[in-house]
């Protein structure tokens, strides 16, 4: 009997978007391959549930160790896998750290594009493996016209989107060279309960849930002025086996067309808990403060009873946010509202999530993940608190 089942290469599957992109194109029956670093510790927690011991037999999610710095593996892996489609999530994309480490990023997150696009050359695999390339909106940078569209002049503001913009040029530069059907989804901001921890979303969703249980005293940010786009991630991965399946392959924005401060994604956070912000002063001296706490939905959050006596740490007045100017940016973007419409129109693309419900998402299951911890220290542990 012939396997008819779609076979899917994922770089980055142990990622926000490479988690949920597995286990959406697992429910459509396909066979999942995935690359995942090396580690000393394990690196999968956002898809253990996903996991397939190796010793069964006919596995639909298989692992590979692998790294977008290295092209024989790279082309090997594609080799052996025969993907029907790529899809390129992995590189280091965190902003503020690019300016750190520039040249890993160029590699990684530029050059390492380019080792994918050359393998399938390489292999004769042009006319049988559709690519998709995870874009940016960090490519709009310092913002030529809103909202962002497929046709907005890039601008680009830190090496991690100089290197995407490398990446979504020479995704197009194969396109037309070599007639591969290569595409990129440029992905305005998109969140999630399993969003990197120090990406300020759910640095805030964290922090948030940390200081309603009396864990955190102190939320620490950078730009609360910065405006983003924010959609749910869920919604975005399934756009990206959507490109995949159009008739031909062109370049699209993914977004929601609403944008929203950081300052603003704050106060939603700790309202979902009860707590009601109120924000005084301005730039570095700026910080948000409890003005009032709504007990009752405190306390049905977190299922135990919560009231001002045992609450010392949500007293009125208490400083919670604060400005560290170590996070701002040394080029800043100050905001991001992406065009969604083309994706709306030609593919029918729809969101499930609007902002209120990723910010429900968030909080609801950080609230249960510190409630953890909270546990552990009852029960004589100890807790390590992490805030980077």
């Amino acid at each position: 009997m012939i396997d008819n089942k779609k076979v899917a290469l994922i770089t980055g599957i142990t990622g926000q978007d490479g988690s949920y992109l597995a286990e959406f194109l697992l429910k459509k029956g396909y066979i999942v391959h995935g690359i995942k670093r090396r580690s000393s510790l394990f690196n999968t927690d956002r898809i253990d549930h996903l996991y397939e011991d190796p010793h069964v037999e006919n596995r639909n999610l298989i692992l590979h160790y692998g790294d977008m710095t290295d092209s024989m593996n790279l082309t090997r892996i594609i080799q052996e896998t025969q993907p029907d489609e790529i899809y390129n999530l992995a590189a280091m994309s965190h902003v503020a750290v690019s300016f750190e480490t520039p040249e890993y990023v160029a590699n990684a997150d530029g050059t390492g594009t380019l080792r994918i696009l050359e393998a399938v050359k390489l292999l004769g695999l042009t006319k049988k493996t559709k690519i998709y390339q995870a874009s940016t909106s960090e490519l709009y940078g310092k913002v030529q016209e809103t909202p962002q569209k497929e046709t907005t002049p890039f601008y680009p503001r830190s090496p991690y989107a100089v290197a995407k913009m490398y990446a979504y040029w020479i995704t197009v530069n194969y396109r037309e060279a070599y007639g591969m059907f290569a595409c990129n989804g440029i992905l305005f901001n998109h969140e999630s309960p399993v969003r990197g921890e120090t990406f300020v979303t759910r640095k805030i969703t964290r922090a948030a849930s940390k200081i309603a249980l009396g864990l955190q005293d102190r939320l620490f940010l950078g730009n609360l002025d910065a405006k983003r786009d924010w959609g749910h991630a869920k919604d975005y991965v399934r756009m990206m086996w959507m490109i995949l399946q159009a008739n031909e392959p062109e370049d699209w924005v993914i977004a929601t067309g609403q944008t929203t401060t950081v300052r603003d994604f704050v106060k939603f956070s700790f309202v979902y808990a009860g707590i009601n912000l109120r924000f005084e002063g301005v730039g570095v001296d700026e910080v948000g403060i409890i003005d009032s706490v709504k007990w009752d939905v405190l306390s049905s959050k977190l299922e135990k009873e919560y009231n001002e006596h045992n609450t010392p740490h949500l007293a009125p007045n208490t400083i919670v946010v604060a400005v560290d100017p170590r996070y701002f940016r040394p080029t800043e973007v100050d905001l991001l509202l992406g065009d969604p419409s083309k994706a709306e129109k030609k593919l029918g693309w729809n969101r499930e999530y609007n902002l209120q419900d990723l910010v429900n998402d968030m909080m609801k299951s950080d609230l249960k993940l510190m409630t953890k911890d909270v546990y552990l220290k009852d029960g004589g542990y100890k807790t390590m608190s992490y805030y980077e």
